[in-house]
């Protein structure tokens, strides 16, 4: 993938609306995530449509099912050719470590590199009280450093988590370990539903590896210029 720490999220509901950012925001981001609403509406095609284009595509349909379940899942996913997909680290680690097994093992059977099986944690729109709803009487922080120290133990080589537990958990994880960051909004920005959110400089700063931002680029009056001013503040 690029090393440009910038992945934007195509969160728009029909394929040439998603293509045309894609073409609009050629080579001034790192990737495009792809999730829930794109792909449900337009499917693999659209996947492999923004490949064609030669940029990287980050599958965000956080899995969570049994573990062969999930395995197969990520061998799809793998043969589609993503560099990154998510799943729910709360599905535990035997669920973690077929996913990572079933992308390595996918990808040495078409001879690329294996996607970047993500971990996701604690969703940033979550705070203590609505995890104290589903029965977790932790905080946030706790919750999402629980459940990091089980996926580095169960495989996985990156994780997505909310930027202000990025420095508490690079102090626990192995360096190999990539993070990356939703919540990402900056200066001046309003935060949406986000609850846990930070710039993009101070998140980098911090020890992210990547950067998912949305609204504050595709919402942008100029989508390509509002991509390079966050690159440029980096």
């Amino acid at each position: 993938m690029s090393q440009n720490p910038i992945i934007v999220a195509l969160d728009v509901p029909d394929a040439d609306g998603a293509l045309r950012l894609a073409e609009s925001l050629a080579g001034s981001v790192g990737a495009f995530k792809v999730g829930k609403e794109l792909f449900v509406s337009a499917g693999p095609e659209v996947v492999r449509k923004i490949r064609a284009t030669g940029a990287s595509v980050f599958l965000d349909l956080k899995f969570h099912d049994i573990p062969n379940t999930v395995a197969k899942a990520v061998a799809s996913a793998t043969r589609l050719d993503v560099q990154m997909l998510t799943i729910h680290t709360s599905g535990a680690g035997a669920m973690m470590t077929a996913a990572e097994q079933a992308a390595q093992e996918t990808a040495k059977e078409r001879v690329t590199k294996a996607p970047l099986v993500l971990g996701v944690t604690v969703l940033t729109s979550m705070d203590e009280t609505e995890l104290n709803q589903i029965g977790i009487d932790v905080s946030p922080a706790e919750q999402v450093e629980r459940l990091a120290r089980l996926a580095a133990d169960s495989g996985l080589r990156g994780l997505v988590c909310s930027p202000l537990e990025i420095e508490r958990l690079r102090g626990i994880l192995p360096g190999h370990v990539q993070l990356v960051t939703p919540g990402i909004r900056p200066d001046n920005s309003q935060t949406g539903d986000q609850k846990r959110v930070m710039t993009p400089k101070d998140a980098m700063t911090a020890g992210a590896n990547w950067l998912v931002i949305g609204r504050p680029i595709t919402q942008a009056e100029n989508p390509k210029e509002a991509a390079e001013a966050i690159l440029d503040s980096l």
